[in-house]
């Protein structure tokens, strides 16, 4: 199994989260989307983008079907519900995430580190206003164990800081569920050179 992955992105990065999680044996291909690109990731994937994940005959390059294929792939430990309605509302919480912050974030790693403020407020506000989500009592999001959608989150909160994402004091939930988060040895273990240096070591 190889993952082409762009060692800064937070596509990527949500991806080799799930690798980590998971244990799975994989030869990572570190690809800069400004320099050169591997002559055959036009041949698997379309649009020529990171991340793009092989695995025997099959290539994927959606970063939530790759999850969620990794996921049936590995079945243990299992990061989506079993029964279809808990599935489909951890579906729906990872389409929010993806719409509201990833939508945000993209916009962020598009422009760089100074990015534009509006952008840096509107991201943290809306992260604070989401706190009590985070404060349930929970070890992780709205579970006790890991799942798919912390997979999803944690790639976020580990560069708001380095994107000058200033997090207010009423968002210390979020700010305490990353650090139980960044404190897990498969997260560590899911950071690039590059994400190591977004900020200091967990």
């Amino acid at each position: 199994m190889g993952l082409y992955s762009d060692p800064i992105s937070v596509d990527s990065h949500r991806v080799r989260v799930v690798l980590a999680e998971k244990g799975i044996d994989v030869e990572v291909v570190e690809v800069d989307p400004e320099g050169h690109q591997p002559e055959d990731l036009p041949q698997l994937n379309p649009y020529a983008e990171t991340p793009t994940l092989i695995d025997r005959d099959l290539a994927l390059y959606d970063p939530r079907v790759i999850c969620e294929y990794l996921d049936e792939r590995f079945p243990h430990p299992p990061l989506m519900p079993i029964d279809p309605v808990s599935r489909a509302k951890s579906k729906l919480v990872i389409s929010r995430i993806e719409r509201d912050w990833y939508t945000l974030l993209h916009q962020l790693e598009q422009l760089g580190r100074r990015g534009r403020p509006a952008i840096r407020r509107q991201l943290a506000q809306s992260l604070a206003a989401s706190a009590d989500v985070f404060d349930t009592g929970m070890r992780y999001f709205l579970s006790d164990d890991i799942t798919m959608m912390d997979c999803v989150l944690a790639p976020i909160l580990w560069r708001i800081e380095y994107y000058g994402v200033e997090l207010p004091p009423e968002a210390g939930a979020v700010t305490a569920y990353a650090r139980r988060l960044f404190a897990r040895d498969s997260f560590i273990a899911s950071l690039t050179h590059t994400e190591q240096g977004m900020r200091s070591a967990p």
